[in-house]
């Protein structure tokens, strides 16, 4: 039984979180599902972008807690190991852009997943929790430095201590997500952000990420440093030739993603 659908449209993987009926929580299978969709994604010419989103009424409940305690089953330990840090340095080190749809509730490891996207956006009936400290635990699956940058440090240690479900709205107000649109646009509006960088500079638009990840622990001088060397990179391009010589041609830009 697959957890994982995948569909390409155009230049874009959608990927979706299917198992509904457990408010897409995550077992074993669908974990290592998601990071085969994703190594897919990465490895094909053809998909300039990435969109990921769930069924159902949810977006993800984090962890299945019945397979988390099953005596037979992998273990914490196994889990944040083999499961969500794959995910998420997934996610982060993939040179394409990765826009998530936020369909519902987000919590715990889907809610971290959510955020370590490049481009989230909400419907307005979704929500956020870290839910962690419910039962005992930490944030995991990057949730303690992503967090914390997107709506600084006093915030994110009350959201993570307390546990509070923050609103769409809220979650907008605070920069965890780009946008929020209505439930019933989600899809389409999410698809079209998706769809416009998958016609984008590919090359450039994975080169910014990078320096993006970057510019998470380098100082001042070593990022402008690095700012010329990757620039040097994205100068060498296909699509920044024909972008300049659109701009001189007065034309609209084809982009291949080389």
């Amino acid at each position: 039984m697959s957890f994982i659908t995948t569909e390409t449209e155009n230049a874009v993987l959608k990927i979706k979180l299917s198992r509904p009926d457990k408010f897409n929580s995550f077992n074993r299978e669908m974990a290592l599902e998601l990071q085969t969709a994703l190594s897919r994604a990465e490895k094909d010419p053809a998909v300039r972008a990435i969109y990921l989103t769930a069924e159902g009424k949810a977006f993800c409940a984090g962890q299945d807690l019945a397979e988390a305690i099953d005596p037979n089953g992998p273990g914490i330990k196994k889990i944040v190991e083999e499961h969500y840090n794959p995910i998420i340095k997934q996610i982060r080190s993939i040179e394409k852009p990765i826009v998530c749809g936020v369909n519902g509730v987000a919590a715990g490891a889907g809610a971290n997943i959510a955020l370590a996207c490049d481009i989230v956006i909400a419907a307005e009936s979704s929500s956020f929790i870290q839910a962690f400290s419910k039962i005992g635990l930490i944030p995991d699956s990057g949730g303690t430095f992503f967090l914390p940058r997107l709506v600084g440090f006093q915030r994110a240690t009350a959201l993570m201590m307390l546990g509070d479900k923050v609103s769409a709205a809220d979650a907008f107000t605070f920069g965890m997500v780009y946008k929020t649109v209505t439930d019933a646009d989600l899809h389409t509006k999410a698809m079209e952000v998706a769809t416009t960088l998958s016609n984008m500079p590919t090359k450039g638009i994975g080169l910014t990420k990078r320096l993006l990840n970057e510019a998470m622990t380098n100082d001042l001088d070593q990022q402008l440093k690095r700012e010329g060397d990757v620039q040097f990179e994205a100068a060498n391009t296909y699509d920044y030739k024909e972008g300049v010589n659109a701009f001189l041609e007065k034309r609209k830009p084809v982009f291949k993603g080389e």
